[in-house]
């Protein structure tokens, strides 16, 4: 167990207050029995051709100019949500939106977006464009997962969004291993890489 000081055992805690929480992903995670690192992941991706992604960048480079993205809802409907969308083309993929969870009182709340196909996929919009706190709050949903999930793969994958940066949370189911990578992913910059990244998680079940 972790330190009391963190986390109260007898308080109920959603996947929101892990955001709020002021301390070390290190030692949020080390009191339900995980460990935690950032580093360089090499994850899978596809080589196909996506028909799509020229059409979607063209869309999010035309209308970029004339959005304020100050908002979460504007970061959510103008950029996360068309990515999603052609994700789900690629993948056939079923989206729980606004998914609700509850494993026990001190892993609950509602998940942003639950991805399923073949694989499994968590993405979630960091609150106030924090993409650090939006890491600990995705890698704790992806441990309740990780309790819950009825599909028996060793690695669980979460992504977090501000809607023009997307960064991936993966964890190894067995050796309870959460890891961070340092490869951030910009909307539309990197979004063919961030795309074809996407599909292969999708697709690839580990």
């Amino acid at each position: 167990m972790g330190k009391v000081n963190i986390i109260d055992p007898h308080q109920s805690y959603t996947f929101a207050d892990y955001f709020k929480l002021n301390s070390e992903p290190e030692e949020i995670l080390e009191y339900f029995g995980y460990q935690f690192q950032s580093q360089s992941l090499n994850l899978p991706t596809i080589d196909d051709n996506l028909e799509r992604l020229t059409d979607l960048k063209s869309r999010i480079e035309e209308s970029l100019p004339y959005i304020s993205l100050t908002s979460e809802i504007a970061r959510r409907e103008f950029l996360i949500a068309p990515v999603i969308i052609d994700l789900i083309h690629y993948t056939h993929a079923k989206v729980r939106v606004e998914y609700s969870l509850n494993v026990n009182d001190q892993l609950k709340g509602i998940v942003d977006y639950y991805l399923k196909s073949e694989n499994q996929l968590l993405i979630i919009e960091a609150k106030n464009a924090d993409l650090e706190r939006g890491v600990v709050q995705l890698a704790v949903e992806l441990i309740a997962f990780d309790h819950w999930s009825p599909i028996d793969n060793s690695i669980l994958y979460g992504a977090v969004s501000i809607g023009n940066i997307w960064q991936f949370v993966i964890l190894h189911r067995q050796s309870k291993q959460i890891t961070q990578d340092l490869n951030l992913y910009r909307v539309p910059a990197d979004l063919e890489t961030l795309m074809k990244i996407l599909v292969a998680l999708m697709k690839t079940a580990r």
